[in-house]
């Protein structure tokens, strides 16, 4: 599992850096910050799938049911990223790129979980 962990460190760590370093530009040229995450997951999530499915967690199983898989995991992460801006951006009105800093981090803990047992697994699931 530790290997696993760096793998998806590293995949994560490449492809949240870019990302963000985007959302930065995009609020910073007036995009409100859940719509510049709106516009910038799922391009982000697409970008990595192949990383995470090849290289971090080695999956052998088909790609049209680990995609599915993946969508969905992304889905509830998306939910989760969202979820952080509003109660903390919104209704706390904490700074939106300290909030999305950490939410970075904590989309990412919930996705490794997802990822390991339910999109990835080790044992392939019924396609």
């Amino acid at each position: 599992m530790l290997v696993q962990v760096i793998r998806y460190g590293v995949v994560g760590v490449l492809n949240n850096l870019a990302g963000y370093l985007i959302y930065l530009g995009v609020t910073w040229l007036g995009v409100e910050p859940k719509l510049a995450v709106t516009l910038m997951y799922p391009v982000g999530a697409l970008t990595a799938y192949l990383g995470h499915a090849r290289y971090a967690f080695t999956y052998r199983g088909g790609h049209a049911g680990g995609l599915s898989r993946y969508v969905i995991a992304h889905l509830i992460g998306y939910t989760a990223n969202i979820a952080l801006l509003y109660v903390f951006f919104d209704r706390l009105g904490y700074p939106h790129q300290l909030i999305q800093a950490a939410a970075i981090f904590i989309v990412a803990g919930l996705l490794f979980l997802l990822f390991r047992y339910f999109v990835f697994p080790s044992r392939p699931v019924t396609e």
